[in-house]
């Protein structure tokens, strides 16, 4: 924890003097930071009990590791890390960087959920990374895959391989958040598979998937799924923010 905070108040630093404009990217009071120290404690400097599988808030604190939708059905992937829930106002800087290009926010995401990673428990260290992938036509469209300017320096601060191309996006699919939730899953089908120059690295692997936001989660089991099947033994989910469920 130390060397990550450590890297935490540098990164700040380097960002808000260098790249960013000198003031909170959350509320705008000027500050050398990316985050002023009042929205950092009030937005991201606590956690809640959640689901270890995937992540969705716990309701009660009985010490249950599991929600009751992991318990009736589990899903592809075995664990989820988040470091905050995709809500107002936290969810305005993920779409800063997803639709703004705002780049530099993305070592501030990778940041956050390294520590998060660092306050798991019973963590297992995933063998190598992946991003999720971006279909041809989204990424010539955004220009850069969100996920993968997460991975890169999350793979860094966590001292894990990354393979950005171990899985494509071969079926161009609507965006999950323009689809009717009964759709979703239908949406996704066939739209991953493994690269194969790289399907040796999967046998008997605990991959660690990287997205920007898990909201039903089915984006990423299906990509979990793909996995599973190429011979991973294990996948763990890392997302910088969750959907609460409704």
């Amino acid at each position: 924890m130390p060397r990550l905070d450590a890297a935490w108040q540098a990164l700040e630093r380097w960002l808000g003097a260098t790249v960013l404009p000198a003031q909170c990217a959350l509320c705008g009071m000027g500050c050398p930071e990316v985050l002023c120290p009042p929205c950092r404690a009030q937005y991201l400097g606590h956690s809640r009990p959640r689901c270890c599988q995937c992540a969705n808030p716990l309701a009660g604190t009985d010490g249950t590791p599991l929600c009751g939708r992991c318990l009736r059905k589990r899903p592809a992937y075995d664990a989820t890390v988040t470091a905050c829930d995709y809500a107002p106002p936290v969810d305005q800087l993920l779409l800063q960087l997803k639709f703004g290009a705002r780049l530099p926010l993305a070592p501030l995401f990778a940041q956050l959920l390294a520590v998060a990673v660092q306050q798991q428990p019973a963590w297992e260290q995933p063998q190598l990374l992946c991003p999720m992938p971006l279909g041809p036509a989204r990424l010539a469209g955004r220009g850069f895959n969100q996920a993968l300017e997460i991975a890169r320096p999350l793979a860094r601060l966590l001292a894990i391989p990354l393979q950005p191309r171990l899985a494509l996006r071969v079926r161009e699919t609507r965006a999950q958040s323009g689809v009717a939730p009964r759709e979703r899953r239908a949406n996704l089908a066939h739209a991953f598979a493994i690269a194969p120059q790289h399907g040796g690295l999967l046998q008997g692997c605990h991959v660690g998937i990287v997205d920007d936001v898990m909201s039903s989660g089915h984006t990423v089991n299906t990509l979990a799924a793909a996995c599973k099947r190429a011979g991973a033994s294990r996948v763990s989910i890392l997302v910088v923010a969750r959907t609460p469920p409704h």
